[in-house]
């Protein structure tokens, strides 16, 4: 809870230096018949003591992992998140900074967006980035959106294992724009080969959205895939996990025109689904129908290095029929946190992370799948998830083990009905051998 050090004479100054006498006279254009007429319906006045003894009564009905084992997925992890990057984001210089629209009073953030595109360009290999969008499924569906545009098509190809919540949100977005949106059949918990040479090749498309890893934990056959996409003269894009990327290869390397995704694990925390940051980066030759701002660096008369906004082509800065997209926030305090914490671990403490969850997630399915009435749904190769399936069913699965403390994973039932005795399990480097020992023994324990 914030101090608010505002006293009696300081409002009374504030007002008369705005020609008012009364808080009231702000709402004069309110109508008076749409006002509250009476005091809120809430408890109070409290002292200081007594709300955040209150706040923290309310805030104590809410599960979070300092109680809980989590190893929930499915695009939220629970990654460790250094202090460095809690302390910087906690400066009034960042959580107070308004859109920096005049480059000249604003040039740490928009210093700080700058390195931001930096580091993802050097992540996904590519050599543009924004200046971030409001999360992965938002920048999926501008990335769709800019590959339509660019090609002048108007069908895309989504594989069926990109995340469900993602698929509706490119729905929501595409369908008004007249664009069809064609689904990839899976094989064996992968987007299928076969089904996706037959649907080039039957069709004129723009785009292929591909997930890797992918919303079941696995990786995707990438550069086959983008093989067949360039072949067809349609434009290649790619859903990561950027953590992925300190393992992975970069998506420039397999053909990717259009990287996007979600930048959660990145040193933001879960915070119960958001907010969080997308990122999307692409090819030069595709900037121009780039969603959002972009951050330039630049010199001045006197040769002083400077950071502009290079190119805005949103509707607020340009014609709206020319205008690539209506996107109002880059998300700025969730991609400097991202910033901070790809600086504070490096190329080499990045892979380490990714190391740990790979081989966490490795030693876990290891063990599980030695558990009667639990097996391994896929044969695929996965990164830091997996998908199990189970004797009983996942939900009472998930609310036992709930009451043990541990937040077992995500039931996929209700977007795959042909999976609803499967359950996605995620393993971070937060995740210990003793944790992971307890999931083994507690599902061991139902079966």
């Amino acid at each position: 809870m914030s101090y608010l050090p505002h006293t009696t004479a300081d409002r009374e100054t504030m007002l008369k230096n705005i020609g008012i006498t009364d808080p009231a006279e702000l709402f004069a254009d309110v109508p008076n018949s749409v006002r509250l007429d009476r005091p809120l319906n809430i408890p109070g006045p409290f002292s200081e003591m007594e709300l955040m003894q209150h706040m923290q009564t309310l805030a104590a009905l809410n599960a979070h992992t300092g109680e809980y084992v989590s190893f929930l997925g499915g695009g939220v992890y629970d990654h460790y998140i250094p202090e460095v990057v809690n302390h910087l984001v906690s400066r009034s210089e960042f959580y107070t900074a308004y859109t920096p629209y005049q480059a000249e009073i604003s040039q740490g953030t928009l210093q700080a967006i700058f390195e931001y595109q930096t580091m993802i360009c050097q992540l996904t290999g590519m050599e543009v980035s924004n200046a971030s969008m409001y999360d992965g499924a938002s920048a999926a569906a501008e990335g769709v959106l800019m590959a339509c545009d660019l090609t002048r098509r108007n069908r895309v190809l989504v594989a069926r294992s990109v995340h469900p919540e993602y698929r509706e949100t490119l729905a929501t977005y595409l369908n008004p724009r007249g664009i069809e949106i064609d689904e990839i059949p899976l094989a064996d918990g992968c987007c299928s080969m076969a089904g996706l040479a037959t649907m080039l090749d039957q069709t004129v498309v723009a785009a292929v959205l591909v997930q890797h890893p992918n919303f079941f934990g696995h990786l995707e056959p990438v550069a086959r895939i983008g093989e067949l996409v360039q072949g067809a003269g349609a434009m290649y894009i790619t859903v990561v996990d950027p953590l992925s990327l300190g393992l992975l290869q970069p998506p420039a390397e397999y053909g990717a025109d259009i990287v996007v995704g979600d930048g959660q694990p990145l040193g933001n925390p879960m915070s119960f689904g958001g907010p969080h940051l997308g990122f999307l980066a692409c090819t030069e030759r595709s900037m121009r129908r780039l969603p959002g701002r972009l951050v330039g660096m630049t010199r001045d008369t006197q040769n002083r290095r400077g950071f502009v906004l290079t190119l805005q082509a949103r509707e607020q800065h340009i014609r709206r029929d020319r205008a690539t997209s209506n996107i109002c926030s880059n998300q700025a305090l969730c991609a400097l946190a991202a910033t901070i914490y790809l600086t504070a671990l490096g190329p080499g403490g990045l892979r380490q992370v990714a190391e740990m969850c790979l081989q966490k997630a490795s030693y876990a399915h290891q063990l599980l799948s030695g558990i009667h009435g639990v097996k391994p749904a896929f044969g695929q190769p996965f990164f830091k998830e997996f998908v199990l399936q189970l004797d009983h069913p996942p939900e009472e699965v998930i609310t036992r083990l709930a009451q043990k403390g541990i937040l077992a994973g995500v039931p996929i039932g209700r977007w795959y009905p042909e999976y609803t005795d499967h359950m996605l399990v995620a393993f971070t480097e937060k995740r210990t051998k003793s944790d992971i020992q307890r999931l083994v023994t507690e599902l061991g324990g139902l079966a």
